[in-house]
């Protein structure tokens, strides 16, 4: 018998593979392709990207999602060089990461690292303070840090501990506490006496900035595949822009709380696992009568600020806010590209292809280290885009053509700012770099 199964089996593997005739397509290509019977994408064309003046900026305050807040295209020298470099504390670890842009105001540069330690540092590198956000009864890896945003001598500071504290920009010497009831991982927007910031990817709250008083609150709905960190609000003269884990995007009226729209960003990359996590990653940006998201998963949006009406969607993902300047919108995407897309309907321009896996020594190793893309942001003419590959890049914003590139030691974890023409960065290690 078993001289019989071994003749069966000689002869099965003997047997001549039948190759079957006709054209051969790759099933994550075939699940890519556009849909609603759209054209194939177009190549890269170059196209007149108007981009504003530079301006010098004496701040980078808080995030740029809203335009009180923003400077489109900073000034800063076209070859930039390492000007300092100081530890601002613990670097990103494998159960703690720096997820903390630095702000810049007043001659100081304010930092937290991934134990959660505010930091405030000097133009010239020098450390003036630091305080813990971490409670006395609890320990640095049990919540991750949050967000900064500084106006009018006071920094603003959110933490994953559910708590929004106003400090004393020159001094680091605590004013007020609100406690959130919720983690709060998200930077918050300052405006018009009032600060906002989503707790729990499902609270909004609008904080009254003197005392901390709880001027309104409005609910949202959660999730649990979420990335970490949420999105800071944005915040025009009359609306504020909420986003949370469910993938809604809502506007309120930014005095009163009053809710106006909810959008909801849904449709995913297929054949990507990737796509699951449905979170908003590319927070909302307004930009005139225009607010600007984008999830995890494969989508871009154009939304009205006053209505919530639907302008128009692009099948890409937002890792990060977008950079409206002139008439476009530029991103890094969820596959890890420079997009820029026309303003007005979403069309893409072009795309430019960033770092992504770390390349592996065995090939029989699964790749599961991933390089990060931080940005980008307009300065000096340019898209800047800081990468965990050890490199900041600079792009053309016309054609996307790559421009320029500077090291960075241990590779970016933030993304970068720009004030007084200088460059600030915090790499992985958890040190501040400045380049001028």
């Amino acid at each position: 018998m078993a001289g019989v199964l071994a003749t069966s089996m000689l002869a099965a593997c003997t047997e001549r593979e039948i190759i079957l005739p006709g054209e051969r397509l790759g099933v994550r290509e075939i699940l890519q392709e556009p849909q609603g019977g759209e054209a194939d994408a177009l190549a890269n064309v170059t196209v007149s990207a108007n981009v504003p003046a530079a301006v010098n900026n004496p701040a980078w305050a808080q995030s740029h999602v809203s335009p009180s807040a923003r400077t489109t295209n900073a000034t800063l020298s076209a070859n930039l060089s390492p000007l300092w470099s100081t530890s601002i504390g613990q670097g990103d670890k494998r159960r703690a990461r720096i997820i903390t842009d630095p702000v810049v105001a007043d001659g100081r540069i304010f930092t937290i690292d991934s134990a959660g330690r505010v930091s405030a540092t000097s133009t010239g590198g020098e450390a003036l303070w630091s305080y813990s956000l971490v409670p006395l009864r609890d320990d640095s890896g049990q919540a991750l840090a949050g967000g900064l945003a500084y106006d009018n001598g006071r920094l603003y500071v959110t933490s994953g501990f559910g708590t929004l504290s106003a400090v004393d920009a020159a001094s680091g010497q605590e004013i007020w506490t609100q406690k959130l009831q919720a983690t709060a991982t998200g930077a918050p927007t300052v405006y018009g006496g009032l600060v906002y910031v989503v707790a729990g990817d499902s609270t909004a709250w609008a904080i009254e900035a003197d005392d901390g008083r709880v001027r309104w609150q409005s609910d949202g709905l959660g999730d649990i595949g979420n990335v970490a960190g949420a999105a800071p609000p944005a915040v025009n003269d009359t609306h504020v822009v909420f986003s949370f884990g469910s993938g809604a995007v809502q506007g309120a009226f930014r005095q009163g709380g009053l809710r106006l729209w909810s959008a909801d960003i849904v449709g995913a990359r297929k054949g990507f696992a990737i796509a699951l996590v449905d979170d908003i990653t590319g927070y909302p940006v307004i930009d005139g009568n225009t607010v600007y998201a984008g999830n995890h998963s494969g989508r871009v949006v154009a939304l009205n600020v006053n209505s919530g009406e639907r302008l128009w969607t692009a099948q890409h993902g937002a890792m990060d806010p977008v950079w409206p300047a002139g008439n476009s919108v530029y991103f890094v995407s969820d596959l890890n590209e420079l997009i820029r897309l026309d303003a007005t309907d979403g069309t893409e321009i072009w795309s430019v292809d960033l770092p992504g896996y770390e390349p592996v020594r065995r090939p029989q190793r699964r790749r599961d280290s991933a390089f990060t893309n931080q940005g980008p942001i307009m300065a000096g003419g340019r898209l800047i885009v800081a990468s965990s590959d050890g490199l900041i890049r600079s792009f053309d914003p016309t054609s996307g053509d790559l421009i320029g590139q500077t090291e960075i030691r241990g590779g970016a974890t933030t993304r970068p700012v720009v004030a007084n023409g200088t460059l600030y960065v915090v790499s992985t290690n958890g040190v501040l770099h400045a380049y001028r």
